[in-house]
């Protein structure tokens, strides 16, 4: 099983406070930055940050559903890990400042992947996926904080 890794950053028009708190406020604003490969939206736990538990489907392909159910940290001010009870992925938010009234969004989510040719073809397409879904999310966030 090899570690399959996808990263995806943009900059945003908004202070990183403001930034991480959307990203952060489960019951409210991260469910509106979703697209459409994500259904299934609830949360079970807390809502805001640290100790939220929140689910959904996330379709990453035509045949790939995963069932997420997320624990969410925040080991240090400005990050979110977001660690699936029901798998191995592990989503790291980061936001930092980028200069005035900017901030750098950097997602990593990173898994254990299959072995053999069928972790080969996870290795090499997967982040790819993942990512065009991510950058889905940052564009929906950009457009959120930079009203």
């Amino acid at each position: 099983m090899a570690q399959v890794e996808a990263t995806t950053e943009r900059v945003v028009a908004a202070d990183a406070e403001k930034v991480f708190d959307a990203l952060a406020d489960y019951r409210g604003t991260r469910q509106k930055l979703l697209p459409e490969h994500f259904s299934e939206y609830e949360v079970r736990e807390g809502g805001e940050g640290a100790g939220t538990l929140v689910h959904w489907k996330l379709q990453a392909t035509s045949k790939r559903v995963r069932d997420c159910l997320l624990e969410v940290s925040e080991p240090t001010r400005g990050e979110l890990v977001e660690k699936d009870r029901n798998s191995s992925m592990v989503t790291t938010w980061r936001v930092t400042p980028a200069g005035e009234g900017r901030s750098r969004v950097v997602v990593t989510t990173t898994w254990n992947g299959a072995g053999g040719i069928g972790g080969f073809f996870e290795k090499t397409f997967a982040p790819k996926g993942l990512g065009r879904i991510y950058d889905a999310v940052l564009a929906n966030l950009a457009a959120e904080v930079e009203k």
